[in-house]
């Protein structure tokens, strides 16, 4: 199956059906305009989308009356930072910072994908952590620096 569009989006619109497939992207995919992939139920997709907009998470790139195809993220590994003060945030992303660690902030929590090194400054900051998986909605912004 060949798609070029994105016809809608789930989390957004009204888009109900009764036989939903998913296609799971790695994060850093959602920026692709060509890819192949398949879905969870086997159906093979090639999506190449004729805009330069970016895929978002629920995006309905197929619908007819058999199935929509929709995509999604892939859950991933993650260690989730939960600072009890506005100063444990503070030293938290400070740290993170100074590693150059791309990470996701809140109001109650810091989220950054895994990497088992930072579990000694979770722990040197102070700061209560756990390792789970989630999917991530968004890319992590990378900027460029010098030194």
């Amino acid at each position: 199956m060949l798609t070029k569009k994105v016809i809608g989006n789930i989390e957004t619109e009204n888009l109900d059906h009764a036989n939903r497939e998913w296609v799971e992207l790695d994060w850093d995919e959602l920026n692709k305009r060509i890819l192949r992939k398949t879905t969870d139920k086997g159906t093979d997709v090639a999506i190449a989308l004729d805009e330069k907009k970016p895929l978002a998470v629920g995006d309905v790139v197929y619908q007819d009356e058999e199935r929509q195809v929709v995509i999604r993220t892939k859950k991933e590994k993650v260690y989730v930072a939960y600072p009890d003060s506005i100063v444990q945030m503070g030293k938290t992303a400070f740290e993170l910072g100074n590693r150059h660690t791309p990470c996701l902030i809140s109001e109650s929590e810091i989220v950054v994908r895994y990497d088992q090194t930072l579990e000694r400054l979770f722990e040197e900051v102070g700061v209560q952590y756990e390792q789970t998986e989630r999917r991530f909605k968004e890319p992590f912004k990378y900027r460029g620096h010098q030194h």
